[in-house]
C-alpha cells in the first residue's frame, strides 16, 4: 500500500499531506497516557506487518492491520500509523517522505472509518459475534485503503488508472487474511482484555 515517491502529482501530495497533517493533530489530542502503550504495540504490529511487501507497479502489496489499529485507537490510530510509516520511509526506504502524508491518510482514515463502524459491535456483543465484526472490519479497512490508494493514482495521471484497478485486486486476498487476523486479536481481547476498548468510549459515542 506504499505509494513511491515521485508517482502522485504535486496537489495530490500536497492535498494528502495536509489532511493527514489534520488526522494527526485530532489523533494526539485523543491519545490519553493509558492509550499510548497499545498505539505503540500496533505501530509497531503494523511496521514488522509491512515490511514483508510485494512491489506492484507505484504501490505494493502487504498486511497492514490497519482495521485492528482503528478498532482500538480510533482517531489516534493517525499518529500511530504515521510514526510505523516515517520509520520505514527512513530506515528501508519504503514509499517515501514527499508522500508520507498521502500514504498515512490512506491507511489511517480507513482505520478510523471501521472505529465508528464496528466499534459498538465489538464491544457489545459477546466473543464470537465480537470477532465478526472484526472480520467486517479488518477487511473493510483494507478495502478502503485500495480504494484510497487507487483515486490517489488516478487523480495523479490517466497513465495510472490500470494499476488503480489492479491494486484492488491484488488486495483481495490480503482482504481476508486481514479480516481473520483481526477477528483472533478481538477474540483473544475481548475475552482476556475487554477494557483495551473503553479508553474509546467517548470517541464511538
Amino acid at each position: 500500500m506504499h505509494i513511491v515517491d515521485g508517482a502522485l502529482a504535486g496537489e495530490v501530495v500536497l492535498g494528502g499531506a495536509a489532511l493527514a497533517a489534520g488526522g494527526i493533530a485530532l489523533g494526539l489530542r485523543q491519545l490519553p497516557l493509558e492509550k499510548i502503550p497499545a498505539a505503540g504495540v500496533l505501530a509497531a504490529s503494523f511496521f514488522v506487518a509491512s515490511l514483508i511487501h510485494v512491489p506492484i507497479g507505484p504501490s505494493s502489496v502487504h498486511l497492514i492491520l490497519n482495521g485492528l489499529a482503528g478498532l482500538v485507537l480510533g482517531w489516534a490510530a493517525f499518529p500511530a500509523l504515521f510514526v510505523g510509516l516515517l520509520l520505514q520511509a527512513v530506515f528501508f526506504g519504503f514509499g517515501g517522505l514527499t508522500v508520507l502524508g498521502v500514504n498515512t491518510l490512506n491507511i489511517a482514515l480507513p482505520a478510523v472509518i471501521v472505529h465508528y463502524l464496528c466499534w459498538r459491535g465489538v464491544t457489545r456483543s459477546a466473543p464470537p459475534l465480537a470477532a465478526l465484526w472484526a472480520v467486517f472490519g479488518g477487511a473493510l479497512a483494507i478495502a478502503l485503503t485500495t480504494v484510497l490508494v487507487g483515486l490517489s493514482l488516478m487523480l495523479s495521471g490517466d497513465e495510472f488508472i490500470p494499476a488503480a484497478k489492479l491494486v484492488f485486486f491484488v488486495h483481495i486476498p490480503v482482504m481476508a487474511v486481514e479480516g481473520l487476523l483481526s477477528a483472533a486479536a478481538v477474540y483473544l481481547a475481548v475475552q482476556v482484555k475487554p477494557d483495551l476498548f473503553d479508553t474509546l468510549k467517548g470517541a464511538a459515542t
